[in-house]
C-alpha cells in the first residue's frame, strides 16, 4: 500500500512541474534545462516503478498463511465476540448423544406361555375358593371362560384342518362314525376269514389246559368252533394229565411247554409255525371265539402298528 501510495506522489508532482513549466514566463536556458531533467528522472523513475507494479500484477504471490490468520481473526470477532451462533456457521449443531437402547428380552416359548396360563387359572381358582367375594369369583370365572374360548377355537381349527387334509385324518383309516365303523368292520371281518380259511395250511396250534381248570371248561368248546370253521389243527396238551370232552385225542405234557417257553398258565393257545418253526403266543385266559380270530389275524397277517 505504501509504494502504490509513493507512486500516485510522484506523478501528480511531476504533473504540476509540468504546467508550471509551460504557464511560468520564459526563464534562463539554465533554469529551463534543470527543470527538464529534473522531469525527464521523475518520469523515468515513474516508469520504472509502474514496469515494478505491472510484473507484480502478472505474477501475484498471496501469503497463505497470512490469510489464513486474518480469516481466523474474522472468525474471533464475529463468532467469538459477537457470538452470532450456529446460524452463522459460528457454532455447528452438536449430535445428540445416543441412548444405547435397552436389549429386547427374549421372547417366551409357547410352552411356558401355556405353563403360566395354568398356573394363573389354578391361583384364580384357589383364591376364589379360599375367599369367595364376588370379585375374586368374577375374576376366576371371566379368565376361565378365556380358556374356553382359546380351546374352543383349537377344536374347530382342528377339525377344519382334518377335513380339508386327508392325509392326517386317522377317521379314514378307522372309521368313529356308526356307518363308517360297521362298513369298516364288516370288511376286516371278511378279509380275515379269508386269510384264516387258508392258515391250517401253515400253521397248527397248541391248547394247554387242565382238567382243574374251570376256565379251561368253559373256553375249550369256543376254541373248537374255531378250530373246526376255520380247519386249523389243535393239538391239546393236559398239563395235570387230566382229559378234556372237547379234544378226547389229547396228549399230557411232557415237557412240551417248558420247552416252547411258555407260562404256567392255564388255559393257554400257541399258534406254532411249521416253515420257521417258531411258536407265536396268541392268548391266556378265556377269550371269545371273535377275538381269538383276530389275535390269530393280527399276529400273522400285520405289522406292529399297521392298523393304528
Amino acid at each position: 500500500m505504501t509504494t502504490i501510495k509513493t507512486k500516485r506522489a510522484g506523478r501528480l508532482t511531476a504533473t504540476v512541474l509540468m504546467l508550471l513549466a509551460a504557464t511560468a514566463p520564459v526563464a534562463t536556458p539554465a533554469l529551463a534545462q534543470a527543470v527538464d531533467l529534473q522531469s525527464a528522472s521523475m518520469a523515468e523513475a515513474i516508469d520504472d516503478d509502474d514496469a515494478q507494479a505491472t510484473d507484480a500484477m502478472v505474477e501475484p504471490q498471496f501469503d497463505r498463511t497470512s490469510e489464513a490468520a486474518e480469516q481466523q481473526q474474522a472468525g474471533d470477532f464475529y463468532c467469538g465476540e459477537r457470538k452470532l451462533g450456529q446460524w452463522f456457521y459460528c457454532e455447528r449443531p452438536k449430535a445428540k448423544p445416543s441412548v444405547p437402547q435397552a436389549s429386547a428380552q427374549p421372547q417366551q416359548s409357547s410352552a411356558a406361555q401355556l405353563k403360566a396360563i395354568t398356573k394363573q387359572l389354578d391361583e384364580l381358582k384357589a383364591r376364589a375358593i379360599l375367599e369367595p367375594s364376588e370379585t375374586n369369583v368374577i375374576a376366576y370365572v371371566r379368565y376361565q371362560r378365556e380358556q374356553l374360548d382359546r380351546a374352543s377355537t383349537f377344536s374347530d381349527t382342528w377339525q377344519r384342518a382334518l377335513w380339508q387334509n386327508p392325509d392326517i385324518d386317522y377317521t379314514l383309516q378307522r372309521p368313529v362314525s356308526t356307518v363308517g365303523k360297521r362298513a369298516w368292520t364288516d370288511n376286516r371281518a371278511a378279509t380275515r376269514d379269508q386269510i384264516l380259511s387258508r392258515l391250517g395250511q401253515r400253521y397248527g396250534m397248541f391248547y394247554f389246559f387242565a382238567q382243574s381248570c374251570a376256565a379251561c371248561e368253559v373256553f375249550s368248546p369256543i376254541l373248537r368252533s374255531v378250530a373246526d370253521s376255520h380247519r386249523i389243527t389243535v393239538m391239546a396238551v393236559s398239563t395235570d394229565g387230566g382229559p378234556s370232552r372237547q379234544f378226547p385225542n389229547y396228549v399230557v405234557d411232557s415237557g412240551q411247554r417248558q420247552r416252547m417257553g411258555v407260562p404256567l398258565a392255564t388255559p393257554a393257545l400257541v399258534l406254532f409255525d411249521t416253515v420257521t418253526r417258531k411258536t407265536v403266543p396268541v392268548g391266556f385266559g378265556v377269550m371269545s371265539a371273535d377275538e381269538v380270530m383276530e389275535r390269530i389275524f393280527m399276529l400273522t397277517n400285520s405289522k406292529p402298528g399297521g392298523d393304528f
